[in-house]
């Protein structure tokens, strides 16, 4: 279940932002998850909200945008999105592609309360 650390590395690296910049509390953590990561985006979200219980992220909201898996032959040049893990390019039939996206684990956004 690395979906807890994970989670636990979001937490702690919001925290550390919010403490640098002085920031009000967060409203809402935007992550960005490629196809490859491996992550339960549903398995990511309970373990933020277990670890957020009775902290000052109890009432953050934890966004999960998953983000396809793309890729890019290298032979005819030809961008494509990759189905079913098939890593050949649908234009020319070569092997020889690179990913563009899909192994993404990054944290898009903050949402902090207004100031006011």
């Amino acid at each position: 279940m690395h979906e807890l650390a994970i989670a636990q590395s979001i937490v702690s690296t919001v925290e550390s932002e919010v403490r640098r910049q002085n920031l009000p509390p967060v409203i809402q953590i935007a992550v960005r998850i490629g196809a490859l990561s491996d992550i339960v985006p549903d398995a990511l979200i309970f373990n933020f909200e277990a670890i957020t219980r009775d902290t000052p992220f109890e009432q953050t909201e934890l966004l999960v945008e998953h983000v396809e898996l793309k890729a890019r032959c290298k032979v005819c040049n030809h961008a494509f999105e990759v189905e079913n893990l098939f890593f050949s390019c649908p234009d020319c039939d070569s092997g020889q592609v690179e990913l563009t996206q899909g192994e993404e684990l990054d944290i898009s956004y903050i949402e902090v309360a207004d100031n006011n």
